[in-house]
């Protein structure tokens, strides 16, 4: 059935360098259903951030990433009509509001 969209979408160029929030490892880096080209990173304390709707994704499952580390490219795969980043943090099952892992 997929995952249910709890996170946010960011407006952005497309081929625009997807950052990771936080060092990490790549649990999930692959095509998945309604999120197009999608990255999971699990971080420290049960911690996971969701990266879909990629150009290109620039890291495998199981590779270590660090802060800041570009790991995709914004695109618009899985749907979508414009590009964007498709954004959401978990910690555990529950959905965390985004907006402080987000920078302007």
């Amino acid at each position: 059935a997929g995952l249910k969209w709890q996170g946010v979408l960011i407006k952005a160029n497309s081929g625009s360098e997807v950052h990771a929030i936080s060092d990490g490892k790549i649990v999930f880096a692959d095509w998945f259903r309604n999120y197009g080209l999608l990255i999971i990173i699990e971080h420290d304390n049960g911690y996971l951030s969701l990266y879909g709707h990629n150009q290109k994704i620039l890291k495998s499952t199981g590779e270590l990433v660090k802060t800041r580390e570009i790991i995709a490219a914004v695109g618009d795969s899985g749907g979508q009509n414009n590009p964007a980043l498709y954004f959401e943090i978990r910690k555990g099952k529950k959905t965390l509001n985004p907006s402080r892992w987000c920078k302007n």
